[in-house]
């Protein structure tokens, strides 16, 4: 019974002894670069525009129409 057993383990043991060889783990040599595009240009405006009209409104005599 034991020599069932250690022969499949005769063959595995190197066979598993050699994997490490040809796997490997490294990091990539450029840096992971994540592309977001995300559109904040009509938040802004619209704060601008907000502000503008404040400032319009509260200072009249620098904005004479």
């Amino acid at each position: 019974m034991s020599k069932i057993i250690l022969a499949p383990l005769g063959v595995l043991l190197p066979a598993i002894a050699m994997l490490p060889g040809c796997i490997q783990i490294a990091a990539p040599e450029k840096p992971i670069e994540i592309n977001l595009n995300v559109n904040v240009k009509q938040e802004v405006v619209v704060r601008l525009q907000k502000d503008a009209e404040d400032l319009i409104a509260n200072n009249p005599e620098l904005f004479p129409q």
